[in-house]
């Protein structure tokens, strides 16, 4: 089983940057990709970024393309750099964990969740 514990949220002033970071515990058989998602208040959860097993290939959302980089250190670290936040991406971020080392989009792709954090920003 696989366990996600998210950090780095905080309440934040448009145009500033913010880092997200999640750490991964436990013991999977499987390689897996990894996954940022967020849900607004009153939205369904959407994807944010992606990055597959070795790091080598990423995937994001059109609304962040440019602004966000996921990155991943090691298989229990992974990192989510957010610059010139807007206020559109206020909500609660979810670290998420697939158990293939393929990127994926979708979030039905992921298996394994975290609690999530908040980021508020502020207009």
């Amino acid at each position: 089983q696989v366990q996600l514990v998210e950090s780095g949220g905080g309440l934040v002033q448009a145009g500033v940057s913010l880092r997200l970071s999640c750490q991964v515990s436990g013991r999977s058989s499987n390689a897996y990709s990894m996954g940022w998602f967020r849900q607004a208040p009153g939205k369904e959860r959407e994807f944010v970024a992606a990055i597959s097993w070795s790091g080598g290939t990423t995937r994001y959302a059109d609304s962040v393309k440019g602004r966000f980089t996921i990155s991943r250190a090691n298989v229990m670290n992974m990192s989510l750099q957010m610059n010139n936040l807007k206020a559109e991406d206020t909500g609660v971020y979810y670290c998420a964990a697939t158990d293939n080392s393929f990127v994926q989009t979708s979030r039905a792709r992921y298996l394994y969740w975290g609690q999530g954090t908040q980021v508020t920003v502020s207009s």
